[in-house]
C-alpha cells in the first residue's frame, strides 16, 4: 500500500487495469470530459485578458496595473494547487475536480459585479484558488485512466481543450466590451463555462486506476515528502523550468497585445484587436500535433523545436505591420502549446513521489510565471514598448531552451517518446 501511494496510483503495471485504451468508450469520455474542463477552467482564468485595455480605461489604472486582474487569478491558482492534488489523493481524483470546477464557476459569476478594482482583484484571486483544483489534477486522472501507449496523445487532446478555452474566454469578452462594457464580456465567458462544467461533471468516467488513501491511514505519505521526492530531482526541475519561463513569456506578450494594436501605427478598435486571439487556434492544433511528433522524434527535440517556433514567431511580430504580427502570434502560439503539452504530459511519467504532487509542482511554477512576468514584463512595456518587451520575452526562452538541453537529455529514454 505505501509504495503504491508514493507513486500516487494503483494500475498501470500492478493491477489488471491498464487503463481506456485509444478509441474505447471510456477513452472518448475522458478525453471530453478533460476537453470541456480545460475550457471551463481556462476560459474563466483569461478571460479579463481580452478587456485590458478597457478595463484600463475603465478603472482609470495603468496598463501594468491592468494586468495585475490577470495574475491576481493565476497566483491564486498557484497558492492552491499543492492543496488540491493533496486532497485528490484523500478523496479521490474526480470528486476534487468536480469541486473545483463548481466552486469556480460561481466565483466567476460574481467577478463582473465587482464594485473596485480591489474587489475585483480579490475575487480573482479567490477565482484562482478555486480554478487550481482542474490543472493540479487533471494530467494524473489522465495519466491513471488511459493507457500510457496513448498519454501523449491524451495530453496533447486536454491541453488543446485549455487552449480552446482561453482563446474562447478572450475572443467573447473583448468584443462585448467595447459593445456594452468588461462586465457583461467576462459574465458571458463565466455563463460559457457553467455549460462546460456541467459537461465535465456529467461525461467524466469513474475513476479506475486510482483508489484514495484515507486522512486515517497508517501508510499515509506525509506531503513534504512526496514533494521533496520530485524536487530531488533535475529532469523534473528542468521541468518545472519549462513552465516557469515559457508560461510567464507567454502570457505577458498576450497582455499587452492588445494595448499595442489599439496604438499607433495600428489604432485597431478592441473589437478587431481581440480577432488576434484566434492566433490560439494553432495552439488547439499543435498541442495536438505535439503528442504524434513525440512518438516519431522523442519529446526533448520536440520541446526544443517548440521554444524555437516560439522565438521565431516573437521576432515575426517586431515588425510593424499587421500580417506580420498575426502571423507572428500564430508561430508564437503554436510553438507555446506544443511546448507546454509536452512538458506537462512528461511530468506524470517522470513523477517519483506522487503524480498529483508532480503535476502540482509543475503548475505552481508555471503559473508562478504566469503571475510574475505577466506583470513585470509590463514595466518593460511601460519603458520600452513592445521592441522592450520582446528582449525580455526571448531572454526567458533562450534561458528555458537552454535548461531544458542540460536538465532532460539524460531522461530521455529510448522507447519512452511515445508513452
Amino acid at each position: 500500500m505505501e509504495q503504491k501511494e508514493i507513486m500516487g496510483i494503483q494500475g498501470h503495471g500492478d493491477s489488471p487495469w491498464q487503463g481506456h485504451v485509444h478509441g474505447s468508450k471510456g477513452y472518448k469520455r475522458m478525453i471530453l470530459a478533460l476537453f470541456a474542463a480545460g475550457v471551463a477552467t481556462f476560459s474563466q482564468l483569461y478571460s479579463v485578458q481580452g478587456v485590458l485595455p478597457e478595463l484600463s480605461r475603465d478603472l482609470g489604472i495603468s496598463q501594468s496595473q491592468a494586468a495585475l486582474a490577470v495574475s491576481s487569478a493565476t497566483l491564486g491558482l498557484a497558492c492552491s494547487v499543492l492543496v488540491w492534488s493533496l486532497l485528490a489523493d484523500r478523496i479521490g481524483r474526480l470528486r476534487t475536480m468536480t469541486i473545483a470546477v463548481v466552486c469556480a464557476v460561481v466565483l466567476g459569476l460574481a467577478v463582473p459585479f465587482s464594485p473596485g478594482f480591489e474587489w475585483l482583484l480579490a475575487l480573482r484571486f479567490v477565482e484562482g484558488l478555486a480554478l487550481g483544483g482542474i490543472p493540479a489534477v487533471a494530467l494524473a486522472y489522465l495519466a491513471e485512466e488511459v493507457s500510457h501507449l496513448h498519454a501523449a496523445v491524451a495530453a496533447g487532446t486536454y491541453i488543446s481543450g485549455t487552449s480552446l478555452g482561453g482563446l474562447a474566454g478572450r475572443l467573447v469578452a473583448g468584443p462585448l466590451s467595447e459593445f456594452w462594457n468588461w462586465r457583461v464580456g467576462t459574465l458571458v465567458v463565466s455563463v460559457m463555462a457553467a455549460i462546460a462544467a456541467t459537461v465535465f461533471i456529467a461525461v467524466a468516467p469513474k475513476p479506475r486506476g486510482f483508489t484514495p488513501v484515507p486522512w486515517s491511514s497508517p501508510h499515509t505519505i506525509p506531503l513534504w515528502k512526496k514533494l521533496w521526492m520530485n524536487l530531488r530531482h533535475g529532469s523534473l526541475l528542468a521541468l518545472y523550468a519549462q513552465g516557469f519561463l515559457l508560461m510567464g513569456g507567454f502570457v505577458a506578450v498576450y497582455n499587452y497585445l492588445g494595448f499595442r494594436l489599439e496604438a499607433p501605427p495600428f489604432l485597431i478598435p478592441a473589437s478587431l484587436a481581440s480577432l488576434v486571439f484566434v492566433a490560439y487556434l494553432s495552439g488547439t492544433w499543435s498541442s495536438r500535433q505535439s503528442g504524434t511528433m513525440v512518438a516519431r522524434f522523442a519529446r526533448l527535440p520536440v520541446l526544443l523545436g517548440s521554444i524555437g517556433i516560439m522565438l521565431g514567431g516573437l521576432l515575426v511580430t517586431l515588425i510593424d505591420w499587421l500580417p506580420s504580427v498575426v502571423f507572428g502570434m500564430l508561430l508564437f502560439t503554436a510553438g507555446f502549446f506544443a511546448a507546454h503539452a509536452v512538458a506537462s504530459g512528461w511530468i506524470p511519467l517522470a513523477a517519483v513521489g506522487g503524480r498529483a504532487q508532480a503535476a502540482s509542482l509543475y503548475n505552481l511554477a508555471y503559473y508562478g510565471g504566469s503571475s510574475l512576468f505577466g506583470w513585470a514584463i509590463g514595466l518593460a512595456f511601460d519603458a520600452g514598448g513592445w521592441p522592450a518587451l520582446s528582449l525580455a520575452v526571448s531572454s526567458l526562452l533562450v534561458l528555458a531552451a537552454v535548461l531544458a538541453l542540460l536538465g532532460l537529455r539524460r531522461s530521455e529514454q529510448p522507447g519512452a517518446a511515445g508513452s
